[in-house]
């Protein structure tokens, strides 16, 4: 067979093979091959398999791209489905305060938290939104990240929220990364409608989904559902509104506090619900029964010193299929590496190492309907893939050069 692009004779490919997502035991199958090579052709993988057979079946092209795996593991591109990748200002003195002890609401009570942001981001040129952006997206991409997800809800209003999607759009063009876009004006309810928070769902759901969606901005809707942002009614209304114009549902759930938001991604099918730190059994069963994927963000939780990490463990017993986030934001993501996620994740959230790659990959791929096309190194897929100096543990090392190369759609990008 013909290929343009070789990865030779690596140590170990995690494939990740199989149909996603992965729930139960079935998320630690990482369907490793000792001795392996990969192989594509204009973007697309042809062979995956020992290197042996790979010397014997496979014929490059006069001008294909060879990398030497001797020494490495090869896993699939990390795929972040959970980012608020498009802001302005700094609060990075909000970390300071919490280290001093301030918690999240007495930050968010002194005028702190997403307002501030909301301010700076509304009063931002959108070619400092683009320029912020593209810096955040390499900086990802350095760290292995080739698929992303990106939210708007720094604008909370509807001129702002279709800067922001537009800006997504724009940086997402001019770099290797593939972006999904999701409206989430209904991330905050905005100082001009502190205490007339349904008059602004009415909002959100009348006038600002109608517009996002007919301008074909975003793919998915988001909601913060949590106590003193919007209620479970709330997010219900709006994440149908979303529905009913195309924009597919995903939620931010029992971050703070078990606020009902797991309950509603059940009742509407959402595809992803989000942070479920404080979820319990009975809705992870539920969760399990209606196939939601739980995207888990354990550097939220780390950064905003809360405590507590989203209780994994007994997600995955109950059958919940579990991916992974950075959920970087400028409040409490600080971070833009999958890599750390996942070492948050094993040693934070008791998942094993083979548990955290999966949600890193496929079932990340998974919580953005990507599964057939990203996720894992099989043929017929997307050659989008990570090269790591080293043994599979040495990616949960933190602050390591691990990373030797980046490869996305058939071609070393980093």
């Amino acid at each position: 067979m013909q290929a343009d692009f070789l990865i030779d004779n690596a140590d170990l490919v995690a494939t990740c093979a199989g149909p996603g997502p992965r729930r139960g035991a079935a998320q630690r199958d990482i369907s490793a091959i000792p001795n392996a090579s990969v192989a594509g052709f204009e973007g697309r993988i042809v062979f995956v398999g020992p290197a042996a057979d790979a010397a014997q079946t496979i014929a490059l092209t006069a001008d294909a791209e060879v990398v030497d795996g001797a020494g490495c593991t090869v896993v699939p591109g990390f795929v972040d489905p959970h980012t608020h990748l498009v802001f302005a200002g700094d609060r990075r003195d909000e970390l300071r305060r919490r280290l001093a002890g301030a918690s999240y609401a007495e930050i968010a009570a002194s005028g702190g938290g997403i307002v501030k942001t909301v301010a700076a981001t509304r009063a931002a040129s959108d070619h400092e939104l683009v320029d912020l952006a593209r810096a955040r997206l390499a900086e990802m991409l350095a760290c292995g990240t080739t698929t992303a997800e990106a939210k708007s809800g720094y604008g909370l209003e509807l001129a702002a929220e279709q800067r922001i999607l537009r800006a997504i759009q724009t940086v997402a063009a001019g770099q290797p990364i593939d972006v999904t876009t999701t409206f989430m004006g209904a991330h905050e309810v905005p100082v001009e409608y502190r205490g007339r928070r349904r008059d602004y769902v009415r909002v959100v759901t009348e006038e600002m989904i109608p517009a996002i969606a007919g301008q074909r901005l975003a793919e998915w809707c988001d909601v913060f559902c949590e106590d003193g942002v919007f209620t479970p009614e709330d997010s219900r209304d709006i994440l149908e509104a979303g529905l009913r114009h195309g924009l597919k549902p995903r939620i931010h759930a029992d971050e703070l506090a078990l606020s009902g938001g797991s309950r509603v991604a059940a009742e509407v099918g959402a595809r992803s619900a989000d942070h479920l730190i404080f979820v319990d059994d009975q809705h992870a069963r539920l969760l399990a029964e209606r196939h939601v994927v739980a995207t888990l963000l354990p550097a939220a939780a780390f950064f905003l010193k809360l405590g507590r990490y989203a209780p994994a463990r007994m997600l995955i017993e109950r059958g919940v299929a579990v991916a992974l986030a950075t959920d970087l934001n400028p409040g409490g993501g600080f971070t833009t590496s999958m890599p750390f996620v996942m070492t948050l994740a094993c040693f934070g959230m008791n998942m094993t190492l083979e548990e955290a790659l999966i949600g890193a990959t496929l079932n990340a791929a998974a919580s953005l309907d990507r599964a057939d096309t990203i996720g894992s190194l099989e043929t017929g897929k997307q050659l989008d893939a990570v090269v790591v100096n080293g043994m599979l543990t040495d990616l949960i090392r933190v602050g390591g050069p691990v990373i030797k190369n980046v490869i996305k759609h058939g071609r070393v990008v980093h």
